[in-house]
């Protein structure tokens, strides 16, 4: 692909950021499409890139696509090609040059002296997004220590800033400002953080055992970025996420309590997008906010029915839900924004996927359908059992309506009869009235 200016992720400046002299740098974009199987996804990647690099902040003026099976050792590109990326450079004066994939220290270090300004490759990228958007305490630590992992490797030949007013992409991030670290230090603060979130995450596993002593399901809303996430949930609860159409526009989880058509009350958790190839520095940081996933009784995986390559963004997805151990969950696929889709396109998704709901979270299309068939997902998951209440345990009967779901009452001369889903968090407190081979070891129906 050759050097081209790039409509999608630009946009003029106002004049009042003119004013206030908030300039977007300029960046060259650079791939090699390694690792991925065609020139196609290659080209695909870079176009996710032209939008992260829009989310950062900088202005993509310029794309180049070299295809190599293996990267250069020293310069990732061949070292005409680098030449020929340092002249376009200068020629677009860019501010930055910004590689599809993750530069080895040396690579980088050649790269900047090669075009006397800034080298940032992906996972730098991605950081330095996660720390513009990161607002709570969890948030903010998992990003440090997501920047300082990947940063240690890196201090041969430079000295390391944290710093909150850093002036663009790769130099942001939520550490102690103006810090000159050496390897020790770093690894110093490495370990407090560490700390840091060990406790957090005891405070979030509290939390979670008191929501299972409540006998609330969890469902956790998962897909790639800026699949409509925010939308949805704000749509299902009433909440006030905020919903901006970048990548990435939430960080830290939200949980509200829904309601479901059969009366049960469920708990509903948006979730940090996904992205291709998500740096392993951010899934190693923010494992114990992605465990909310692991946690949860079933997923709602939502997929942007009008972006051009759903198959691919549903295996991205898929491959992070494995990676934290999330992906035997029982799942029912949600294609969003039907409003921006074509007839023809969402027609292909239904016949590819028979099993998932088409939704619109702005006009409400298929909304009933989708709370209808979660409470359905959810149910299908509980235990059928037959209890038998003595009238003298009258505190029972109303339990069960609470924490399950009450198919049939019949009264008994001596006893009430009932039949009912129960919840395995809850089962163990009507065990004793489970009749005979229908207790905890029964048969999910």
């Amino acid at each position: 692909m050759s050097s081209q200016h790039l409509d999608r992720g630009r946009r003029r400046l106002t004049a009042t950021e003119v004013d206030l002299g908030v300039l977007r740098q300029k960046a060259l974009l650079v791939g090699t499409g390694y690792g991925l199987k065609t020139a196609e996804d290659a080209e695909a990647s870079l176009e996710e890139l032209a939008r992260l690099v829009d989310t950062a902040g900088a202005e993509p003026v310029a794309v180049e696509l070299q295809r190599r099976d293996t990267p250069d050792p020293a310069l990732y590109v061949g070292k005409g090609k680098a030449e020929e990326l340092r002249l376009i450079a200068e020629a677009l004066d860019v501010d930055v040059v910004v590689f599809d994939d993750e530069l080895t220290p040396a690579q980088q270090r050649n790269l900047e002296k090669l075009f006397e300004r800034d080298v940032v490759d992906r996972v730098a990228l991605i950081l330095d997004i996660f720390a513009q958007h990161a607002a709570s305490q969890e948030g903010m630590v998992q990003v440090e220590l997501a920047q300082l992992r990947y940063r240690m490797p890196r201090l041969r030949g430079r000295g390391l800033t944290l710093s909150q007013q850093g002036g663009g992409i790769g130099t942001r991030g939520p550490g102690e400002t103006q810090l000159e670290v050496d390897r020790r230090r770093i690894q110093r603060r490495i370990t407090k953080l560490e700390r840091d979130l060990v406790g957090l995450g005891r405070t979030r596993a509290t939390q979670r055992k008191a929501r299972t002593r409540r006998a609330l399901s969890t469902v956790a809303l998962v897909g790639y970025t800026n699949a409509g996430k925010s939308t949805l949930l704000n749509r299902l609860t009433d909440a006030s996420v905020l919903v901006e159409d970048r990548l990435f526009s939430t960080l830290d989880p939200a949980t509200r309590r829904l309601r479901l058509p059969g009366g049960e009350t469920v708990l509903l958790s948006d979730t940090v997008g996904f992205v291709r190839r998500l740096p392993h520095q951010l899934v190693e940081s923010f494992r114990s906010t992605l465990e909310q996933v692991a946690h949860a009784d079933y997923v709602v995986h939502l997929v942007d029915a009008s972006d051009p390559d759903p198959g691919g963004r549903i295996a991205a997805v898929h491959g992070v839900l494995g990676e934290i151990d999330a992906g035997a969950l029982p799942e029912l696929i949600v294609f969003t924004k039907s409003d921006a889709a074509d007839a023809d396109t969402l027609a292909e998704l239904r016949h590819d996927h028979p099993e998932a709901v088409v939704v619109s979270a702005r006009s409400g299309e298929g909304i009933d359908e989708l709370l209808t068939r979660l409470g359905d997902g959810l149910r299908s998951l509980t235990h059928i059992v037959e209890l038998h209440i003595p009238y003298d345990r009258g505190d029972v009967l109303p339990a069960l309506h609470r924490d399950g779901d009450v198919l049939v009452t019949v009264h008994e001369p001596t006893e009430i009869r009932v039949r009912a889903r129960i919840p395995d968090a809850v089962a163990g407190r009507f065990a004793q009235f489970v009749a005979n081979g229908n207790g905890a070891g029964a048969t999910r129906r």
